[in-house]
């Protein structure tokens, strides 16, 4: 067996968290983690797996949800698409394979949402397949263990990225060996102040042994967020305990599928007007809200409009403020409906 194979299986017997995902070989239920662990930490990730799995605790459960319900459980967890494409996926492996997530590689990167990471993750630890993975954990401890010293997303970097897995994976326990890649990246191997003294393969690291740790992996070249400027509007309807607030669904294409207020990148009318609303806008902005996004840095100037009035529409609705907790509302829609009295 390859000694650095060993060496990362039984350090990941030793040392490996107990995470929840940890305790199943159900591909579906591994599908779920390795969706929702793609760029977010794993502790605000348990929370939300737990509540997905008790809510669509089968394949079947949730290609018979609406997108509402999917949604709003993963309302808060960013990166809205990637639930939008789980849910296709699961919608034909329940149409096209009984429910059943092929054992099939090939069958399995077909589907919506599931490239080669992904179809790696559930081939390994579901199935006991020999499939290597890559992601940012990954990543890291191949760079320095191997030295790979060129740019990460290029595609010599890449392809040298998928061999070196490729040629750790073959063995017992592939699943194990892969999630001790990850692990090891987690927790040990991590972007700064990387804890060498701890790791199993320190004196197999190529570059601990050049002194260039802290240089790998080589990042890619990265372009400041760019800063737009919003306006939204909370358009409210009744009073006391009987105020709704009126939201919208794909008007804003950074969160498309998701409900929002009213949102516009012109005046606050414009984005009453863009709603199809009439309302009572009140002059004055009522806050101002920074919110960062992966590439883009968010300003949003918040108006309230009162006595707001339009039809119900499968992309327009008055909500009572209760009923939000059952649709998908982005993190930026609830920061701005918590700055108003509802």
């Amino acid at each position: 067996m390859n000694p650095i194979r060993q060496k990362l299986l039984d350090w990941y017997d030793e040392s490996a968290r107990d995470l929840p995902w940890r305790h199943t070989r159900d591909p579906y239920a591994i599908w779920v983690s390795e969706v929702m662990l793609q760029q977010t930490r794993v502790d605000t990730v348990i929370p939300y797996y737990q509540r997905f799995l008790e809510r669509f605790p089968t394949p079947e459960a949730l290609a018979e949800a609406e997108e509402d319900a999917v949604l709003s459980h993963w309302s808060g967890l960013g990166y809205y698409r990637r639930a939008r494409l789980l849910h296709a996926g699961v919608r034909e492996v329940v149409s096209q394979y009984g429910g059943e997530v092929p054992e099939d590689e090939e069958a399995r990167r077909a589907l919506p949402g599931i490239g080669r990471y992904t179809a790696g993750a559930i081939g390994s630890i579901a199935f006991d397949k020999e499939e290597p993975i890559v992601d940012g954990n990954v990543t890291r401890v191949l760079a320095r263990l191997f030295r790979i010293d060129t740019p990460v997303g290029a595609s010599t970097t890449t392809k040298r990225l998928w061999e070196e897995a490729g040629r750790l994976v073959p063995g017992e326990r592939p699943g194990a060996l892969n999630q001790a890649l990850m692990e090891l990246g987690a927790t040990v191997c991590a972007p700064k102040q990387p804890r060498c003294e701890a790791c199993p393969v320190s004196r197999d690291c190529a570059a601990l042994a050049h002194g260039e740790v802290a240089a790998l992996p080589v990042p890619r070249p990265r372009k400041p967020p760019r800063q737009v400027k919003l306006t939204a509007v909370i358009a409210t309807r009744g009073r006391g305990t009987k105020k709704s607030v009126w939201l919208v669904k794909g008007k804003q294409a950074l969160f498309g599928g998701l409900w929002g207020v009213p949102m516009s990148e012109g005046e606050a009318q414009g984005a009453l007007r863009e709603a199809g609303l009439r309302a009572r806008l009140h002059p004055e902005p009522h806050a101002l809200i920074e919110h960062t996004l992966t590439h883009r840095r968010l300003q949003v100037e918040v108006f309230r409009a009162s006595a707001a009035h339009g039809s119900d529409t499968p992309s327009r609705r008055l909500f009572h403020p209760e009923a939000l907790a059952g649709v998908g509302v982005s993190s930026l829609t609830r920061k701005i409906l918590s700055t108003a009295d509802l």
